[in-house]
């Protein structure tokens, strides 16, 4: 089997390359602060956004462990009482027409309100991959002193087991025990072609309901088409008819995401971890983490393709696409070795290999449905690869986890902090100093190597 290792590479960046790259993070991650959060982008994306924000805090501890707990803190205020935290927490000084949809498509605070959404701020109905925990326990560990001092874990952590709860409660759609998505917009893989057959059900608003923000600033050859687009805000506006309520609206849309019910194993993993440090018990987390592995594996595995799969609950049938959410539970520490060899060969084969970077493409090269510039549909993020390389450190593959840290350094730096990358050319693409590509480059340079990963 090929390792990953056996790519043409670049020249390694020398020291003086890397204090360079550090100080270029730090000055987006500077320029995009407002004041109490992170926006991924000033023009793009002028709220914030949530596992974006997890992500930017993973990489700001490095500069001020206060102001990455501020960063959680502040996604935390938007919380809803049912315990979900919304992809979007609106800035109430933005104009609503920089972003669409705005706060008065999603209307939280009336049609949200019989679901516990806050009065104030504003914010979306809907979700994002359940990242936090491990960004909040990261956080700690990155100045502990300061964390007790401020009492940070002990008023986050009863927020992200509510938070969990949410998810393995009302989102337990499929009952098998993982936790669905009812929107593209939830597994944070927008337009993935995962999701392209449970769209298909999906009637699209008609074009007058809606104006793109989105186009006033990214190329239409990078971004979704107009007619899922459409579909996105049908499913919206159906959710927030029914006030946002899992009980009782009829999902057009509602898929088991194998990154999205990783990222909550790895998150139920750091809430035990914040559970020792509080002196609370901690088994129920690590027993609810072994038992969410069993159902990923016996649920969206396949042997034979050697990733995860979607699993699509309307059909009860797995979703014949090979996306990078299929590879990102690499990140579980607890993977039978079986599985960790398949995935490791995937990602070392011709799916996923990509010609020009050593970032991870977000859909089979080899796939129908690639395109190597729309979002999602096959340019390479440096999110998952960030989410890779914990995994194949996490498994001991420390010599290709090296050679991906490496190649993300130089993509970073070499395209400004990109969104995203161009997997056949390298070009950097979306939008650029991105927020979370400059706070994971961040982390990659300062994070100490004897860290776990798990």
């Amino acid at each position: 089997m090929k390792s990953l290792v056996d790519r043409p590479v670049r020249p390694a960046p020398t020291a003086a390359a890397d204090l360079t790259l550090r100080r270029g993070a730090a000055r987006v991650l500077l320029d995009n602060w407002t004041g109490a959060s992170t926006v991924p982008s000033r023009t793009l994306y002028p709220h914030q956004w949530s596992w974006d924000s997890a992500f930017v805090a993973v990489g700001l501890r490095h500069l001020s462990a206060r102001r990455a707990q501020r960063e959680l803190e502040s996604l935390l205020a938007g919380q809803w009482a049912d315990g979900r935290i919304p992809h979007i927490v609106f800035n109430p000084e933005v104009p609503h027409g920089a972003y669409f949809p705005s706060p008065d498509f999603w209307q939280s605070s009336g049609a949200g309100r019989e679901a516990g959404a806050p009065s104030a701020p504003e914010t979306s109905g809907i979700v994002q991959p359940p990242v936090h925990a491990l960004a909040a326990w990261l956080v700690h560990r990155a100045d502990p002193a300061e964390s007790r001092r401020r009492g940070f874990l002990a008023r986050v952590q009863p927020r992200l087991t509510a938070w969990h709860d949410f998810l393995l409660n009302r989102r337990d759609l499929g009952g098998g025990g993982l936790a669905a998505v009812v929107h593209p917009w939830e597994p944070g893989m927008d337009n993935s072609p995962c999701w392209d057959r449970a769209l298909r059900r999906v009637e699209p608003a008609p074009p007058s309901a809606f104006r793109r923000a989105d186009l006033d600033h990214g190329h239409p050859a990078d971004r979704p088409t107009d007619l899922d687009y459409g579909r996105y805000v049908r499913l919206a506006a159906d959710y927030r008819e029914a006030g946002y309520d899992d009980r009782v609206v009829r999902h057009g849309f509602a898929v088991e995401d194998p990154c999205f019910n990783a990222l909550l194993i790895v998150s139920e993993l750091a809430l035990a971890a914040m559970a020792r440090e509080l002196g609370l018990p901690h088994a129920p987390f690590t027993t609810r983490a072994e038992a969410l592995t069993r159902r990923l594996v016996a649920r969206l595995w396949d042997e034979s393709a050697g990733l995860f799969r979607v699993r699509d609950l309307h059909t009860d049938t797995l979703v014949q696409e090979r996306g990078v959410t299929g590879l990102v539970p690499l990140a579980v520490p607890g993977l039978p070795p079986g599985v960790v060899r398949a995935l490791h060969g995937t990602l070392s084969g011709p799916r996923f290999r990509a010609p020009a970077t050593r970032l991870v493409p977000s859909y089979d090269l080899t796939g129908p449905a690639f395109d190597a510039q729309r979002y999602w549909r096959g340019p390479a993020w440096f999110n998952t690869a960030w989410l890779i390389h914990r995994g194949l450190r996490a498994h001991g593959l420390t010599e290709d986890a090296e050679h991906l840290r490496r190649g993300f350094l130089t993509q970073a730096a070499q395209s400004d902090f990109a969104e995203y990358v161009d997997p056949v050319t390298g070009e950097g693409r979306g939008t650029r100093r991105f927020s979370w590509t400059a706070a994971l480059a961040l982390d990659l340079l300062c994070a100490d190597p004897e860290e776990p990963a798990s």
